[in-house]
């Protein structure tokens, strides 16, 4: 099955890196669960990092720590599941799946922030070395 982004989706990625895209695009030809993009699941400004920060939504402050966020480095997805946005860690597995398999493909370097040591955010991807 194939899936496509929605419109608030595709203009919740507006400025990030054109890998990014790239990625999406073949992933959702290949994830057998559909995806979207969250509010903020693209590029941020440095004030509004700052208060993702201040509600404990990240560990970036935005202007010391600077998130892939604010470079257009990295996206957050969600599963999208029975017509609705889902944070379910399964569904996000089996999506970050074909995201991870898009990104070999094509010969990009992506991190998953489910693999970190410290603090797993499942959602959260970013490109590896700018």
């Amino acid at each position: 099955m194939s899936f496509k982004l929605s419109a608030r989706s595709k203009e919740r990625l507006e400025g990030v890196d054109s890998r990014i895209l790239e990625i999406i695009d073949y992933a959702l030809t290949i994830t057998p669960i559909d995806l979207g993009i969250p509010r903020d699941g693209g590029l941020r400004t440095a004030e509004r990092q700052n208060q993702l920060f201040n509600t404990k939504l990240s560990k970036c402050d935005g202007y010391t720590y600077i998130s892939a966020h604010q470079t257009g480095l990295a996206f957050d997805v969600y599963a999208y599941v029975d017509g609705k946005a889902n944070w379910d860690r399964a569904h996000l597995t089996s999506v970050a799946a074909a995201i991870l398999q898009a990104a070999s493909v094509l010969g990009y370097k992506l991190e998953w922030g489910a693999h970190w040591q410290t603090w797993q955010d499942f959602p959260h991807f970013q490109l590896v070395g700018g």
